[in-house]
């Protein structure tokens, strides 16, 4: 079977690309082409944003009940459900997350998450009437945003877009859905699926592309609202865009969260939790716990615990189920984090485990040595920046205070941990961590509570009734007054 492509999915069609230029989609693991799909143009986008806004301004869409848009939509959920062995081995295929990982999260919770929305819809406050000041009612109305722009990652692309779209349509917006470049493949997958349910034409469009066609994109007339998880820098940029053209704007950008472990937790399960929480996707989660906080006391213990668990960790092939660190996307994203290595030793931390060169085995593909550093002052670049690799930094504080003090020492406030015993003292740190998600002796995503991040961390929430609201435009309505 061939992963090949030579259209993109526009106006409920698919539609041939406006110039013969393709993408190839590079396994990281082998450095082979999977496949070759068209790469979009300004064109093509242009085509895309008048489809979705012909579908909004003249469409079914906006204008059905909001009942009708659920049903049509928990069709789609139903059909997903169907598919997500399918859709999990496409994003390890196309981006080398561990096939553990993409069964475990990268297909199933993007299903679960549609499950939660449809919930969320069902129950959502499409329009009130409240009590007025002056007397009488006003009616508050919560109505659909317009056309959307979506624009996802490469590290979980179908949890990023199922965020931004399914909240989007049940709100009866349309959407032009940009994937990144090295993740096209699980979109066209998620394209048949939506048309089988019944999503009218126009509804979604989909044009992969770079970075370039993105911003032409964003700064789009016909686009009403941008969603975008991605990097802290590009957010900055659209936050500009979307705010010189007063658009809306909701961004989920990078994190470099911390977990603080106290001197009464439990090392060995904090241990088999922080491969989780700080090593999730080969690192390739903005939401990893990469800063790991001990007391200087405890200091040594931590280290030696996190530097046996992560060199039992299995490194190799995505596709074998007993791996746990797969390659990194891309070349580009290689060179990244060795760099980071190197400039941590610059630094004067110690690497304790892993280092640069390949993991040991392994003589191709975009592998990097999970690596632990001790010896790390919050200072440095390698505990203020976000690496997005396999690599871990201890650092010691003094005393509770202290801890928290380093925790938000950071532009960023995605996430974060506290490991203890006393779970009332954990929650005190949760209080005082500015973070938008913080987990005690666990970190999960409910998707029925917001997600977002604090400070460079991004700007709204996606999941929740909060998620569904960013879709929204609230409009209040005065009846008249009754004859007297």
């Amino acid at each position: 079977m061939t992963l090949d492509r030579t259209a993109f999915f526009i106006d409920g069609t698919w539609a041939a690309p406006a110039s013969s230029d393709t993408l190839q989609v590079v396994s990281p693991h082998t450095e082979e082409v999977v496949a070759t799909v068209p790469e979009g143009s300004a064109a093509d986008i242009d085509a895309a944003v008048v489809a979705a806004r012909r579908a909004f301004d003249e469409g079914p869409w906006p204008r059905m009940s909001p009942e009708e848009r659920i049903e049509v939509m928990a069709n789609f959920s139903m059909l997903y459900a169907g598919k997500l062995a399918e859709m999990a081995d496409l994003i390890t295929i196309e981006m080398g997350s561990p096939t553990s990982f993409a069964n475990l999260a990268q297909a199933p919770a993007p299903w679960m998450m549609l499950e939660t929305f449809l919930n969320i819809a069902r129950a959502f406050p499409w329009e009130e009437t409240r009590p007025a000041s002056l007397g009488g009612d006003v009616i508050v109305r919560r109505e659909s945003v317009g056309v959307v722009a979506a624009i996802p990652p490469w590290n979980v692309p179908q949890f990023t877009t199922i965020s931004k779209v399914a909240p989007a349509l049940l709100a009866g917006c349309t959407v032009v859905l940009k994937p990144a470049p090295e993740t096209p493949l699980d979109t066209y997958l998620m394209a048949e699926l939506l048309q089988e349910a019944g999503v009218p034409a126009g509804v979604v469009n989909i044009v992969a592309a770079g970075r370039e066609v993105g911003e032409h994109l964003v700064a789009h007339p016909g686009i009403d609202k941008v969603a975008f998880t991605g990097s802290t820098a590009a957010g900055r940029k659209i936050a500009a865009v979307c705010g010189e053209q007063l658009k809306r704007v909701s961004l989920e950008l990078g994190g470099k969260s911390a977990a603080i472990v106290l001197d009464d937790a439990d090392l060995a399960a904090t241990m088999e939790g922080l491969k989780f929480t700080a090593l999730m996707n080969s690192g390739q989660a903005c939401v990893a716990q990469t800063r790991i906080l001990a007391s200087r006391q405890n200091y040594d213990a931590v280290v030696d615990a996190l530097a046996e668990t992560v060199s039992g960790m299995t490194v190799g092939d995505p596709m074998d189920p007993a791996t746990e660190v797969g390659p990194l996307v891309a070349q580009r994203q290689q060179e990244r984090v060795e760099k980071y290595i190197a400039l941590g030793q610059e630094e004067g931390a110690r690497v304790v485990v892993g280092g640069n060169g390949m993991p040991e085995g392994i003589d191709r593909g975009w592998y990097v040595r999970p690596t632990v550093f001790a010896d790390v002052d919050n200072r440095m670049r390698i505990a203020q920046e976000e690496i997005f690799g396999p690599v871990l930094s201890v650092i010691p504080f003094d005393d509770l205070d202290d801890a928290i003090r380093i925790a938000n020492d950071s532009e960023y406030g995605l996430a974060g941990t506290v490991w203890t015993a006393d779970a009332e003292a954990g929650l005190d740190v949760a209080r005082r961590v500015r973070t938008g998600t913080y987990g005690v002796n666990t970190y999960t995503m409910d998707f029925a509570a917001p997600f977002g991040g604090y400070k460079a961390s991004g700007l709204g929430r996606e999941f929740g009734p909060e998620g569904l609201a960013q879709y929204t435009e609230l409009k209040s309505i005065y009846p008249s007054a009754p004859a007297v």
